[in-house]
């Protein structure tokens, strides 16, 4: 028994040592705020419950710095770009993104994001009914040239 804890607990401490890419870039040349103008409700939102994941530059919170949780992290923002990245708007197509307007839509109208894992642990980002339809409302506005 006292065998194993100690394997477990030495495993614990290497994985430690496997760093992740942090996901910090300031550079926003490409960022949606480039150009179009967000109504201040909604870029309040995107701010707090949205850029984390779907931008450029992540607040990390402190367990990001204890493995495997980090490594959690990283893939969960990883896939949140690979959707959507507010910092690189401009980089996307006609096509992307009248796609991701689309997609923005569905998962509105279903209450998807944010996931439900990322509310379970920050109970203070997940969307009121209101929020919800503000997001919406400026989405249905987003003309793609």
């Amino acid at each position: 028994m006292k065998k194993g804890f100690f394997i477990i607990l030495a495993l614990f401490i290497l994985i430690q040592f496997i760093k992740i890419e942090k996901n910090e870039s300031k550079n926003e040349m490409n960022s949606i705020s480039t150009v179009m103008e967000i109504p201040v409700e909604a870029n309040s939102i995107i701010k707090t419950s949205c850029l984390d994941c779907h931008s450029n530059s992540t607040n990390y919170p402190w367990y990001n710095k204890i493995a495997p949780a980090s490594w959690f992290l990283a893939n969960h923002v990883n896939d949140g770009k690979e959707h959507l990245n507010f910092s690189e708007w401009t980089t996307y197509n006609k096509d992307q993104k009248q796609h991701i307007i689309k997609n923005l839509k569905g998962v509105l109208n279903e209450r998807q994001m944010p996931l439900k894992t990322y509310v379970l642990v920050h109970k203070e980002l997940g969307l009121s009914e209101n929020q919800y339809q503000i997001l919406y409302d400026w989405v249905n506005t987003i003309k793609v040239e």
